[in-house]
């Protein structure tokens, strides 16, 4: 009755064509790279999203992906535009059982913000370990618009994903908080991008990062160009190693074209310390009681801002991770 839409993308389509052919990999362009290429040509299935403008939908909209298919590719398509005013909390599950041979995930996520629009999207990825999740993910953001990126990473054995925001009007903003689990034989290679195109425009990248027997390495990129004048940026990169066997490593970059700007970085890697728990064993808790309730809080500013189900859920998965890791 609002004029929200809310479909399969093969479907919209087909009932939507003016609006999808205005929008479709154009955020991300066909030729960007060889895994969007490939996805522009065999992509099927995804979420299409329209909110009119001044529309806000008070309720989260979810979807949710699964792999069934044995040394399949899977290549959804979501589009999502966020027009002036309006408001948005997409929520996006995926999955995928595990066969021992390897499979592909190459989707594709376009995000418009219109002016003065806000924008949330969730994504909760727990692929199996025989996945190569190579995920790509843009949003363009108008005059006084936002975007928030929430996502929680694990399951697949190797994953590159960098959720990016063009920054495009004045005013707008960007954050991105992600949580990602490196088991045994997992690379999880994840991070953001902020570009900022135009004055007064902020962006937060903040990471947390758990080893547990395998590799995380965090990329940040923000690039400030020369006409962005008097913009904001904060990345914070937080790794907890939980086995001597484990790895993080943190790569940032901060291209700035002017002078005019508030710019920092910050990274931290560490052990659970041996005294944390002792203390908590001397309090009746058992060590991996410990050390769960240690994780739990290292990773509670980014799980606080997940709806209360998706929140249980991720904390649950990440325990499921560490029985098989950790002890």
């Amino acid at each position: 009755k609002r004029g929200v839409i809310f479909e399969n993308m093969d479907v919209a389509v087909q009932k939507y064509p003016k609006l999808t052919q205005k929008y479709f990999m154009n955020c991300v362009p066909a030729g960007e790279h060889k895994f969007v290429m490939l996805h522009g040509a065999v992509w099927s299935g995804g979420t299409f999203i329209y909110v009119p403008k001044n529309v806000k939908v008070e309720l989260p909209l979810q979807a949710y992906f699964r792999m069934n298919a044995k040394a399949g590719g899977q290549f959804e398509h979501t589009l999502i535009i966020a027009d002036e005013g309006s408001s948005l909390h997409y929520i996006e599950g995926c999955s995928a059982p595990r066969y021992n041979v390897s499979s592909l995930h190459a989707g594709c996520v376009e995000i418009y913000v219109k002016e003065g629009a806000k924008m949330r999207y969730t994504s909760i990825e727990n692929w199996s370990k025989d996945t190569f999740n190579l995920n790509t993910k843009r949003a363009i953001v108008e005059k006084d618009g936002s975007i928030e990126w929430i996502g929680g990473n694990m399951g697949s054995g190797t994953t590159m994903l960098y959720p990016s925001s063009v920054l495009k009007g004045e005013g707008a903003s960007s954050r991105n908080l992600s949580i990602v689990f490196a088991g045994p034989g997992q690379h999880q290679d994840v991070g953001a991008k902020a570009i900022h195109l135009a004055p007064h425009t902020s962006s937060l990248i903040e990471s947390k990062s758990i080893s547990a027997g395998g590799v995380s390495v965090f990329r940040g990129t923000v690039e400030i160009k020369k006409e962005a004048l008097n913009s904001t940026t904060h990345t914070r990169c937080d790794s907890l190693l939980l086995t001597r066997n484990s790895a993080a490593h943190t790569i940032p970059q901060l291209k700035i074209h002017n002078d005019q700007v508030e710019a920092g970085h910050e990274a931290k890697v560490g052990r659970i310390g041996e005294e944390e728990i002792f203390f908590l064993q001397s309090r009746g808790l058992s060590e991996k009681e410990a050390t769960r309730l240690i994780v739990n809080g290292f990773i509670e500013p980014i799980i606080k801002a997940l709806p209360l189900e998706y929140a249980l859920e991720l904390n649950k998965l990440i325990e499921l991770e560490m029985e098989g890791a950790v002890g």
